[in-house]
């Protein structure tokens, strides 16, 4: 992958793990500024109710998309390390689970009427994707006609 779209990723990566700690900060009074403002370009204004099951909520998805975006992090920088012959086989096992997400998460964002979310992960997702695409990294690498299997650990 060329270092522009690793770069790309790394910045992506970065939102996904800055939208985390925006999530988090709805765990404390003092830090609900962003989440109560990303949750009215959602939804518009209206009067947010942060009682202690939504403060935890939000929190702990918080938790979780910092967490993603660590982990995302991590496998974009380990997958270039691979065999040549292994690394298609990451990025399409990635990108799997980025779109099965943006599936999930944006057909529940418009059937319960958030479907402000769904525009926005739609533009996420293509924020992965497109560099994903252009990069060449889903495609198999190219070499003798052979490949190694994972199974047998021999030459196929």
């Amino acid at each position: 992958m060329a270092r522009i779209w690793q770069n790309w990723l790394m910045v992506w990566c970065g939102a996904v793990g800055l939208f985390g700690l925006v999530l988090v900060g709805s765990g404390w009074p003092t830090a609900s500024g962003p989440v109560t403002a990303v949750l009215e370009v959602m939804n518009g204004p209206q009067t947010l109710q942060f009682e202690p099951h939504l403060r935890f909520s939000l929190g702990l998805l918080g938790a979780v998309t910092l967490g993603w975006s660590l982990t995302l992090a991590v496998a974009f920088r380990l997958v270039p390390l691979l065999d040549p012959d292994h690394r298609p086989r990451a990025w399409q096992g990635i990108t799997a689970a980025i779109v099965a997400w943006y599936i999930v998460d944006s057909t529940l964002s418009v059937a319960t009427g958030f479907w402000p979310n769904a525009a926005s992960n739609t533009v996420f997702v293509l924020g992965f994707l497109v560099p994903v695409a252009l990069s060449g990294v889903l495609r198999p690498a190219r070499g003798n006609g052979q490949r190694a299997t994972a199974r047998e650990g021999t030459v196929a």
